[in-house]
């Protein structure tokens, strides 16, 4: 437990803490513990965006209100920033540089001294330009600074039976679109509906890449594939992805990975 201490140790030097809670593995442990140390000095503190599905936004207010945690939703319109609606290659630095200064600004207001947000050290080895906003906000990262892996987090959530243990993997909806393509939150309805669909089938990680507003193509892991492509399967994610309006519908034979739409850049 040596990692834990000393994560409790640093968050500890602070007097009040607001947590950028986005529901998933990372945010949610990270809120367990500082809420353990702080208590009612510990808020929640999340963005309602077309580019998060309602699905997570529910399971973040189940979440705090079954632990006592008080929640602050806030709407995001990040949509209406240029850089983001375009998609440019920075899109996340633009995204992460509004979203988290409207969380320190409602902190402030509450009187919280502290924010921090949920980056593991695995977070590091994909092409992550939101990091810098970040840091030019003051945003802390205790789960980077103690040196928390993906792994760590899920195994400390565990022994603390924070529910997200196992959680899959979540990005936002715009990380399915390729960079120069328009995003507008039809879009981003679309991907949530074609992900939905993924989801009522089982499967527990995937992602609907979306090229040319036309083109679904599906990330599952490697061993679900061969589900994905079974009569059954295959008929009901063709049907429902045809009426969402997608006009092809593909199967990603090298399976699901993060941030397949950053390779080839060079960080």
């Amino acid at each position: 437990m040596e990692k834990y201490e000393a994560l409790r140790n640093y968050l500890n030097r602070f007097d009040s803490i607001a947590v950028a809670f986005s529901a998933g593995a990372d945010s949610t442990f990270l809120l367990k513990v500082a809420h353990e140390l702080l208590g009612d000095k510990c808020i929640a503190i999340t963005a309602k965006s077309p580019g998060v599905p309602g699905v997570e936004l529910k399971e973040g207010e189940d979440y705090c209100k079954a632990e006592g945690i008080k929640h602050i939703i806030f709407d995001s319109e990040e949509y209406n920033i240029p850089e983001y609606a375009a998609n440019v290659q920075e899109r996340c630095y633009y995204c992460k540089k509004y979203i988290f200064g409207k969380i320190k600004e409602i902190a402030e207001a509450e009187g919280i001294s502290a924010v921090i947000e949920g980056t593991n050290k695995d977070d590091m080895q994909d092409y992550r330009p939101g990091l810098r906003a970040v840091q030019e906000l003051g945003i802390i990262s205790p789960l980077l600074e103690c040196d928390f892996s993906k792994e760590d987090v899920r195994n400390y959530s565990k022994i603390l039976n924070v529910p997200t243990f196992d959680k899959n993997s979540f990005s936002c909806l715009a990380s399915r679109i390729p960079y120069g393509e328009e995003i507008t939150p039809k879009l981003l309805g679309k991907i949530e509906a074609a992900e939905e669909v993924l989801r009522s089938l089982g499967l527990k990680q995937y992602r609907v890449r979306v090229h040319g507003g036309e083109i679904a193509r599906i990330e599952v892991l490697p061993e679900d594939i061969e589900f994905t492509v079974r009569e059954v399967s295959r008929r009901v994610i063709t049907e429902k992805f045809k009426e969402l309006g997608f006009k092809y519908v593909t199967i990603d034979l090298n399976g699901y990975r993060t941030g397949s739409l950053n390779e080839g850049i060079v960080k």
